[in-house]
């Protein structure tokens, strides 16, 4: 962060300083919720969640080199105490923000934010310095974290946002305004607490609603839901996708015989080619949405193509593909999943077994609940078990309780009829069946929702092998 002293601080989130010997000292190092993570200068901001209340570690955060602390109380050593901790650290990404000056890229999507974030990331920084969001820290916490991390030297700054119900996105828009606002698609994600695709188009909407006039509104131009977000904006408009209208646009699209996609890219400066490092052709939509990201930010199709062709994953568990010495490839999509994204996972794992079929390879689907999809959840989960079926998957390992006895049903009902798939309880059954029947040139693809923490199938199966493994 931006050097400011504890006076200014104070000041701009409207707090009471406490037990502050000199509120001329600055806080220099970053703004931390976690006591680990103080650094000398940190401003360490305390939260009362559920389990742990980070008052209790504020003496700890102060020992380790913080400056002061934020906080709702007052708590023995250094503290800047406001009412609501929440409003106070967005208060201070505000005001950060405004002073330097930077490039906002905000972007959000029912799917596909945080890997689209990742290509923004490393486009944007072959042209100069940038922050992003780490992880998928997109809620009014972990925007204003990312946002703080700017310094003086920073100047693109790309922010995920991620919306729970109406109202939020334009909330987390007006602590960071965004000049370049993109939207990526309109799914099912969270569809059980909006309750409609209409209702998460107007929550997704309200991205381009807030942009300047003199600012950019990137859409998506193959989901009717977002093109019709044009009217919502006083923005210019530009549309990324497999559209021939779309201004930055994808052509021949097609798979490797890995499973990476392929296409020309096509910009209003020219057409180059690339071939993505990523798997899935799910991914051509991420790139091209960073592509126009980057095209709205000078860069030349070749230095776009060049950057995308070379981008690979910067968030874990998000299509983490591993080759163990044995030749078992382990791909670990485990820290969410939605309709959309399990299609798509499914539909990526089809290609990347195709090649090694002839070989005697075999394609393993472990999956577990989709959350958050409401009434729509028992058709959801039933129509990712048929087309596990129709794609061909060589097993499906529905993982958990009612939400994956209907992922079987579903491959059931398509023709799954012998041992095709099966229905564990947890992820040690998971891992016991896949240790004993693996063999070399198996792809395992592990997908569920955050909250069913499948990650751990993926990690037991890499923890197993000797020697290196091989991140593609």
């Amino acid at each position: 962060m931006i050097a400011l002293s504890l006076a200014e601080i104070a000041g701009i989130v409207g707090g009471q300083p406490y037990d502050v010997p000199d509120l001329s000292v600055t806080v220099t190092g970053p703004v931390v919720i976690d006591s680990r993570e103080v650094q000398q200068g940190s401003l360490f901001a305390a939260f009362a969640g559920e389990r742990v209340d980070g008052h209790d570690y504020a003496q700890r955060a102060v020992e380790a080199g913080a400056t002061a602390v934020l906080a709702a109380r007052p708590v023995g050593v250094p503290a800047i105490v406001v009412d609501d901790v929440v409003s106070a650290l967005g208060a201070l990404a505000r005001a950060v923000v405004e002073r330097l000056g930077t490039a906002v890229v905000a972007l959000t999507g029912s799917a596909g934010k945080t890997s689209t974030k990742d290509l923004i990331a490393q486009l944007l920084e072959r042209k100069a310095p940038t922050v992003w969001t780490p992880g998928s820290l997109n809620n009014e916490i972990g925007l204003p974290l990312t946002a703080l991390r700017a310094t003086a030297e920073t100047r693109h700054l790309v922010l995920e946002m991620g919306a729970r119900g109406i109202g939020h996105i334009h909330y987390l828009a007006d602590l960071t305004p965004p000049r370049i606002g993109l939207v990526l698609n309109v799914g099912s994600a969270h569809i059980g607490e909006f309750g409609s695709r209409e209702a998460i188009a107007q929550a997704k909407g309200e991205l381009v609603e807030v942009l300047p006039e003199d600012g950019a509104a990137i859409l998506n131009a193959d989901d009717p839901l977002v093109r019709a977000m044009a009217s919502r904006t006083k923005a210019r408009v530009l549309l990324f996708g497999e559209a021939p209208d779309a201004d930055v646009r994808g052509e021949n699209v097609r798979l490797t015989d890995d499973g990476r996609p392929a296409f020309a890219l096509h910009t209003p400066t020219g057409c180059s080619d690339v071939t993505l490092r990523l798997y899935g052709e799910h991914h051509v939509s991420n790139a091209l949405a960073a592509a126009a990201v980057a095209h709205e930010l000078g860069m030349s199709v070749t230095e776009i193509a060049d950057a995308l062709s070379g981008a690979g994953t910067l968030s874990r568990w998000r299509m983490e593909v591993t080759e163990r010495p044995d030749g078992v490839t382990v791909v670990n999509d485990a820290y969410n999943a939605n309709p959309e994204s399990m299609k798509a996972a499914l539909r990526a794992l089809a290609a990347m077994g195709k090649a090694r079929r002839a070989a005697g390879g075999r394609t393993w689907a472990v999956l577990g609940q989709m959350a958050e999809l409401g009434d729509s959840s028992l058709a959801e989960h039933d129509a990712v078990g048929r087309l596990a079926v129709r794609l061909n998957v060589s097993k499906l390992v529905a993982v958990g309780g009612r939400e994956a006895s209907w992922l079987q049903l579903g491959a059931y009902n398509e023709g799954s009829w012998g041992e095709e798939s099966v229905h564990v309880s947890d992820a040690q059954a998971a891992v016991d069946l896949l240790r004993s029947e693996l063999r070399p040139g198996d792809v395992v693809l592990v997908k569920a929702s955050r909250s069913v923490g499948l990650e751990k199938v993926a990690l037991a199966l890499l923890e197993t092998t000797e020697g290196e493994v091989a991140v593609r």
